[in-house]
């Protein structure tokens, strides 16, 4: 089949097969097709996730690295952790296995928004992203509250009282980094959330709902592997 009956074919929306070997590649090229219909904003979004995935990585592999290569020992997260008393008595990891079942519950808030959106519920879904902020903020709070017992036990950047030095820097650093995300995602919450009230999406839809929901299940996501790698190994 020629170039010209190819492209006529395909004008008139007749089914005639493609041509093969590099005149097809070369047809289909030339089409503009679209295979995946994925919107821009959805894109870029799955684009800075993506890079934003190697950034924790290589925090959490450089934080291994200096972890394996200290030559003194590495503090005890139950000892440095224990943070919260019941009675005279500290509760190892009790305050991040709190944090841990709030920002994972603010997961589950997150998805229902995103359904309610797309069912254009407004006030279910402004209400839910609003939940879902509440309780990113609580997490921050929390993440404050550690950082400031720590900082009164005498953890610092270049020392602390139970061992390797490199502990306060690496800590510091990647659960900073991460509330940073997180509070960042709470305003990123709150913005979306009053446009979706004012009624800024009615038009075009509420993907940003689903968007913003991408961007916080990433968050969540990578606190599991700060916890998993900080709190229990």
């Amino acid at each position: 089949m020629s170039h010209s009956s190819t492209v006529d074919a395909s004008v008139s929306g007749s089914t005639a097969p493609a041509a093969d070997g590099v005149t097809g590649f070369i047809n289909d090229w030339s089409a503009d097709k679209q295979t995946y219909h994925v919107p821009w904003g959805k894109a870029m979004m799955w684009i800075f996730l993506v890079s934003d995935t190697f950034i924790f990585s290589c925090f959490l592999v450089g934080y291994m690295t200096v972890r394996i290569s200290t030559a003194d020992p590495w503090p005890l997260a139950t000892e440095v952790f224990a943070l919260s008393f019941f009675g005279s008595d500290p509760i190892p990891l009790i305050l991040i296995a709190i944090m841990t079942f709030v920002l994972i519950t603010s997961s589950g808030t997150m998805a229902l928004a995103v359904n309610y959106g797309y069912r254009k519920d407004k006030k279910k879904t402004v209400i839910l992203m609003c939940a879902t902020a509440a309780l990113g903020a609580t997490f921050v709070g929390m993440q404050m509250y550690e950082w400031s017992k720590l900082i009164g036990y005498g953890v610092r950047p270049w020392g602390n009282p139970w061992g390797a030095d490199q502990f306060g820097s690496v800590f510091y650093m990647i659960t900073g980094f991460h509330g940073l995300h997180v509070t960042g995602g709470v305003i990123y919450l709150l913005v979306v959330a009053r446009k979706v009230w004012l009624g800024h999406y009615e038009k075009k839809g509420y993907e940003i709902v689903e968007i913003t929901g991408l961007y916080w299940h990433f968050v969540d996501l990578v606190w599991v592997f700060i916890f998993a790698f900080f709190y229990l190994l």
